[in-house]
C-alpha cells in the first residue's frame, strides 16, 4: 500500500446508551432509511400538489393517497429487500438456517429485492384504490434517489460493501480485517470507496437529473417516463460501480477470485450487474411506452 486516506472514526451507531437496564442504539443505517423515506414522501406530496406538472394539469393522485401509500412502500422495501438478499446473495446459508431469515437487525438487504417489493406494493395499492400504476410508479422513481444517497453513505460509515483493492490516492483502508488482504497486493490493502461512488451516481446525479426532468421538462405528463429514467439510470450506474466494488465474500473461491456470479474464463458479471441488466431493459421499455403516440394513463 503506497497511500490511503484514513477511515473516519465514526461508529455504526449515532447514539448508544442504556435506559432502565436496556441497551438502546440508533444506527446510521436505520436513520438513513427513516430520513430517506421522509424526504421521498415529502417530494411525492409536493409533486401531486402541483397540478401543472401532470397531464391535463390534473394530478391523478391525491396527497392523502400518497400518505397512505408510504406504509405499503415501507413494507415492500423491508420484506423485498430482506428476501432479495436471502435469495440472490446467500440462499445456501439461509436454507441451512431458515430461522435467521427474519433477523433483519443482523444486516443483509438487497436493493433489487426491495425494488421488487415496491413494485408489488405499487400494483396492489393502485388496484385497490383504482389509481394509474405508471403515475404512481413515477412518484416512486422521483422520490427514491435521496434514500439511495443516504443508504450508501451509511454503508460507507459502517465500513461495509467496500470496493476492490486499488492504489488511487482517494483509497481507504476499511476497519474490517477481511478487507485488508487483496490478491496481488502486498501489505494492508486499500480499497475503492465504492459506496460513495454509488451515492453520487445513484443518489445525487440521478436524483438531480430526475428533478430537472420533472420540474423543468414536464416528465410527469408522460406516465411511465420518470419511472423508466430511474430504472435505466440506476441500472447503468450500478453496472458501472460493480467494476469497482468487491464481490460478496460468499461468491469468492479459488477458481473464481473476482467473485463473479457467472463467468467465462477471466470475464464475468457480478450479481449486482446481472440483476441490473433487466432493470435497464425494463426502464428503456417504460421510456419507449411513455413516448408512444397519444400517451394516456395506464
Amino acid at each position: 500500500m503506497v497511500f490511503a486516506l484514513p477511515f473516519p472514526e465514526i461508529g455504526p451507531n449515532i447514539v448508544d446508551f442504556e435506559l432502565f437496564g436496556i441497551q438502546v442504539a440508533i444506527r446510521w443505517y436505520a436513520m438513513a432509511y427513516i430520513v430517506g423515506i421522509i424526504i421521498g414522501w415529502r417530494m411525492a406530496v409536493s409533486a401531486v400538489w402541483e397540478d401543472r406538472l401532470w397531464r391535463r394539469d390534473i394530478a391523478p393522485i391525491t396527497p392523502r393517497e400518497v400518505d397512505d401509500f408510504i406504509t405499503w412502500v415501507i413494507v415492500g422495501v423491508i420484506l423485498g429487500g430482506r428476501l432479495g438478499f436471502v435469495i440472490f446473495y446467500n440462499p445456501g446459508y439461509y436454507l441451512q438456517n431458515p430461522h435467521e431469515i427474519l433477523y433483519v437487525w443482523q444486516g443483509g438487504m438487497a436493493f433489487h429485492g426491495g425494488l421488487i417489493g415496491v413494485i408489488v406494493a405499487i400494483i396492489a395499492f393502485a388496484l385497490k384504490n383504482k389509481l394509474p400504476m405508471l403515475s404512481l410508479g413515477d412518484l416512486v422513481g422521483l422520490a427514491t434517489p435521496p434514500g439511495l444517497f443516504l443508504g450508501r453513505v451509511a454503508n460507507f460509515i459502517n465500513g461495509e460493501l467496500w470496493g476492490r483493492g486499488t492504489d488511487v490516492p482517494w483509497a481507504f483502508v476499511f476497519p474490517d480485517p477481511r478487507s485488508h488482504i487483496c490478491p496481488g497486493i502486498e501489505g494492508i490493502c486499500a480499497r475503492h470507496p465504492s459506496q460513495l461512488y454509488e451515492a453520487v451516481l445513484e443518489g445525487l446525479i440521478l436524483g438531480a437529473f430526475i428533478l430537472w426532468l420533472v420540474w423543468r421538462r414536464g416528465a410527469l405528463k408522460r406516465p411511465g417516463f420518470t419511472l423508466g429514467v430511474f430504472l435505466t439510470g440506476y441500472g447503468v450506474g450500478r453496472f458501472i460501480v460493480e467494476y469497482f466494488r468487491q464481490a460478496d465474500l460468499q461468491f469468492i473461491t479459488a477458481e473464481n477470485p473476482m467473485g463473479y456470479a457467472i463467468y467465462w474464463g477471466d470475464f464475468g458479471l457480478q450479481m449486482g450487474q446481472l440483476l441490473s441488466l433487466p432493470m435497464i431493459l425494463i426502464g428503456l421499455g417504460f421510456i419507449a411506452w411513455a413516448y408512444r403516440p397519444h400517451p394516456r394513463y395506464v
